[in-house]
């Protein structure tokens, strides 16, 4: 089998700059870089990935801490971390949390137990107080759509509370009065904002908010059809529904159809995220977009930038959602 010193003197070139081009440092002209691939090819040389490790005092593995592993949200944000990733030479651990405290610690120290060079994680349950610490610790950890004060420079965060009122000031604005929200759990971060969105949009246009047409769902289309469920058993009118994500406004459209309901004559429904199949529902919903593919890109390069010395990446702390008009909301007066 091929050593590293055979790789060395086939591109004329010291063991240390070969050292260089197999752990990625950016020290290390192309021209060269490239010969000691062409070299390594030529050899059938395969680094030894345990000797790389002890070598650099790095694993070149980052760890994932996410809530689900199920469902179009989670695989965008996933798919984004791992694309920028592997395109550096580094490999992905993944976990689950599933939203509980317990489950989320554990995950942490499984990440941490793994000698991850450093962990991206999406948390909900935990404190801010005691992710604070987390920083605090030998492994360097960063926070999905998260923005803690204090360790701001450690968070990918989008804002929530925009989105939200974008999602119902354009429900107002196509002539809607009477509006249905469907909230996601409120111990979640980016609930309570959404929720101040729609709350706020309300207040600035003069209309009230009504408990009645207010329900907790869970994120999942079984929120969104228990939530227009009940709208529908009650006695208080509506011509549009909010959604604070697409799973819920997707249950929504469901149970809407098996009903007899007409959508979007009868009723209005928006949603937030924009997940894939968003496009796909009938009629295709209207949304608010989560760049969230975007921003695993970004907490990867994050992790890039501050544990592997990447220092030619710009990273972007915060991301502004957007409104994706589509056929499930229209004009009350059309």
């Amino acid at each position: 089998m091929a050593t590293i010193y055979e790789v060395s003197k086939l591109a004329g070139v010291s063991l240390a700059t070969v050292s260089r081009v197999i752990n990625n440092n950016t020290r290390v002209s192309d021209k060269t870089r490239q010969k000691v691939k062409s070299a390594m090819t030529e050899l059938g040389y395969r680094p030894n990935s345990i000797a790389q490790s002890l070598a650099s005092n790095r694993t070149n593995s980052v760890g994932i801490l996410v809530s689900e592993l199920h469902g179009p949200f989670f695989g965008q944000m996933m798919a984004g971390i791992e694309a920028e990733l592997r395109a550096a030479g580094k490999h992905v651990i993944i976990t689950t949390g599933h939203s509980e405290e317990d489950k989320e610690k554990a995950g942490i120290d499984f990440l941490i137990s793994r000698n991850c060079d450093a962990m991206i994680v999406h948390v909900e349950a935990l404190s801010d107080e005691y992710l604070i610490e987390l920083t605090k610790g030998s492994t360097p950890i960063y926070f999905m759509s998260r923005s803690i004060v204090g360790i701001e420079e450690n968070c990918i965060q989008l804002n929530n509370e925009l989105g939200g009122y974008l999602a119902t000031k354009a429900t107002i604005e196509q002539g809607h009065r009477q509006i249905a929200y469907i909230a996601g759990p409120q111990f979640k971060s980016d609930s309570q904002n959404r929720l101040a969105g729609h709350k706020r949009a309300l207040e600035e246009n003069g209309l009230p908010f009504d408990q009645n047409l207010f329900f907790v769902g869970d994120f999942k289309e079984t929120g969104g059809k228990d939530g227009l469920k009940q709208f529908l058993n009650s006695p208080t009118p509506f011509t549009a529904l909010v959604c604070a994500n697409d799973e819920m406004a997707s249950g929504a459209i469901t149970y809407a159809r098996e009903h007899g309901v007409s959508l979007p004559t009868e009723l209005s429904v928006i949603g937030f995220d924009n997940i894939i199949f968003s496009r796909h529902t009938y009629p295709k919903l209207t949304t608010i977009d989560n760049p969230v593919n975007e921003m695993g890109h970004m907490a990867a390069k994050l992790v890039l930038k501050n544990v592997y010395q990447q220092d030619d990446l710009t990273i972007k702390h915060s991301f502004e959602p957007s409104l994706i008009l589509r056929d499930s909301l229209t004009n009350l007066a059309s």
